[in-house]
């Protein structure tokens, strides 16, 4: 994509800075609007839940995968019309800022589900426990980005059979279906998201009573 914004030259590596600034964006967005706004329409002192905090995370991941894949096709479709499917070495005639939408969602993503973790853990985990309650909020994000690895790797093992091409294999970007990986990470991102959502009604019921 083109990476240039007027005379500058942004280098690929740098564009993790994104969802970064974003949540540098929306934090202060999130604790003096979105959160009084809430606490003025739940009639609760905390506005939204931890748990809700949660789902909402969960959500926006969603819609970020599927934003991703979106601009993915949009950024083939460019690249066939450009006759430069078959060219990797020169940048195509869009813009790299359309990923900042999928950045966009995955910051918002990130700072509902993280604060509503770290809240979570730190007000429903017992006093000699908060710590190690802490512990498990980073140590999950850690893993998450472990088994993204594993996930490619089963990706490309079961799409590589049949003498078929695997998704995300080779030296030229436009010929992987980073899009199909990208539908495939809103569908589990959803499946995650009904789990999440079967996890926390149980334990509303159970913290009410009425659990059985």
């Amino acid at each position: 994509m083109n990476t240039k914004v007027g005379s500058l030259q942004v280098p690929p590596a740098s564009l993790p800075i994104f969802p970064v600034l974003f949540i540098m964006t929306l934090a202060p967005i999130y604790d003096h609007i979105i959160i009084p706004y809430a606490r003025k329409v739940t009639k609760s002192e905390m506005g939204i839940t931890h748990l809700q905090r949660i789902g909402i995370g969960l959500v926006l991941s969603i819609f970020a995968m599927a934003i991703a894949a979106v601009v993915e096709v949009k950024r083939k479709r460019v690249a066939t019309n450009s006759g430069l499917l078959d060219d990797a070495t020169k940048p195509l005639p869009i813009t790299f800022f359309w990923i900042a939408f999928q950045f966009l969602f995955l910051g918002s993503a990130d700072l509902f589900t993280m604060a509503g973790l770290l809240e979570f853990f730190f007000t429903e985990a017992p006093i000699k426990m908060r710590s190690w309650a802490t512990y498990l909020t980073w140590a999950s994000l850690a893993l998450g980005y472990y088994l993204s690895s594993v996930i490619i790797s089963i990706v490309n093992s079961v799409t590589g059979k049949s003498s078929h091409k695997p998704w995300l294999s080779g030296s030229n970007l436009n010929h992987y279906h980073l899009e199909r990986f990208y539908w495939l990470m809103c569908v589990l991102s959803g499946l995650n998201f009904l789990h999440y959502l079967v996890w926390a009604i149980r334990y509303k019921y159970r913290g009410t009573g009425n659990y059985k």
